[in-house]
């Protein structure tokens, strides 16, 4: 029998494994989806802008569709648990900032953590770093929205639609490249790492 896979499984399957940043994603793409009444995009309906390039993202690809190939998934590297989605269809956007009680601190969780991912941790410390992960997604998954998030109604200008441009051979190297990331050098077209040397 089969049976159809729920956004929870299909977010962690893109992704490779289940951790508190896709469950991040999962609940900020479930709130903007909701506050916007949007559904996912199949084209360049919604957009979202991240600014950050955590595991999180991941889960707003697969719930949103927004995605870097479409051109309606733009990267802000502030280094902020932030998002701002918008919808062409009804003209609204939505900033969502995560609040720091949702990631909760445990003091030892450092050291664990760095020992599980270095290879050093014993199958006992592996299992207490996977038993507090889960607790982690459980905690961020359950907590109401007031208490995960600040969301609120933003005027933004909305970023043009995705381009498709011609592409160019590299006249150094032989690889093609997108015609506004062309670079002339000595007369000839050359991508920009060979226009770099």
């Amino acid at each position: 029998m089969c049976t159809e896979k729920s956004d929870w499984d299909k977010v962690i399957e893109f992704h490779g494994h289940s951790c508190p940043g896709i469950a991040t994603g999962y609940h900020v793409a479930r709130v903007a989806l909701q506050k916007l009444q949007a559904i996912r995009a199949a084209d360049e309906e919604l957009i979202a802008i991240v600014e950050n390039d955590s595991c999180s993202v991941d889960a707003i690809q697969v719930l949103t569709g927004c995605t870097f190939g479409k051109g309606n998934l733009v990267f802000n590297d502030l280094g902020k648990q932030v998002y701002t989605f918008v919808c062409r269809n009804s003209g609204r956007a939505v900033r969502i900032a995560v609040k720091g009680s949702a990631r909760p601190k445990a003091p030892s969780l450092k050291e664990l953590r760095d020992k599980v991912y270095g290879g050093t941790a014993s199958a006992e410390e592996r299992k207490a770093f996977h038993d507090h992960q889960q607790e982690r997604i459980r905690y961020i998954l359950d907590l109401p929205d007031d208490e995960f998030c600040e969301i609120r109604d933003v005027e933004i200008e909305f970023p043009d639609k995705a381009k498709i441009y011609d592409s160019h051979t590299c006249a150094v190297c032989g690889e093609q490249v997108m015609e506004p990331r062309v670079r002339v050098k000595g007369g000839k077209i050359v991508c920009i790492p060979c226009s770099e040397h």
